[in-house]
């Protein structure tokens, strides 16, 4: 099977039912997204194809063959992080950084098309994202932060 991840063509002998999120962690080994649920309702796995979340738990990597599929490894430019990825170190949005990388790339989605979102888009945008730790505040509180950036760029 081959796919364009972060900008690369890979090839894995991934079996045809494989999903995405397997074929990322398993057979790519990039493990930035994270296998939480299973059932595409935590967002640990979330990952962008052409732009938009998607919950790579649920879909079968075959069926995002010839599409851009972009994964926490690959938000940023070189050595310059993403905003929401440096507004979340700036204000220390995580604990345990389990849902860290499902709430940064739903961040990312979300900012890419609306730019300067109000709190409570931002907290209905990541409403299916679960945070065992409760960082909630600091998470809205980054994601503000970096849409700042964004519309300032």
């Amino acid at each position: 099977m081959t796919l364009t991840v972060n900008g690369r063509t890979l090839t894995a002998p991934a079996p045809e039912e494989t999903t995405l999120l397997a074929f990322l962690r398993d057979f790519v080994r990039l493990t930035g997204s994270k296998y939480g649920c299973g059932e595409g309702v935590c967002g640990a796995c979330a990952v962008l194809v052409d732009g938009q979340e998607t919950r790579s738990c649920m879909v079968k990597a075959a069926s995002v063959t010839g599409k851009r599929i972009t994964t926490i490894e690959g938000l940023a430019k070189g050595d310059q992080l993403h905003p929401v990825q440096q507004a979340f170190l700036d204000v220390e949005a995580f604990q345990c950084g389990f849902c860290t990388p499902g709430m940064i790339m739903a961040s990312a989605a979300l900012l890419a098309g609306n730019p300067a979102p109000t709190e409570t888009q931002v907290r209905e945008r990541l409403q299916g994202h679960i945070c065992r730790c409760g960082t909630y505040p600091r998470i809205v509180e980054a994601v503000m932060l970096a849409s700042k950036v964004v519309r300032h760029a």
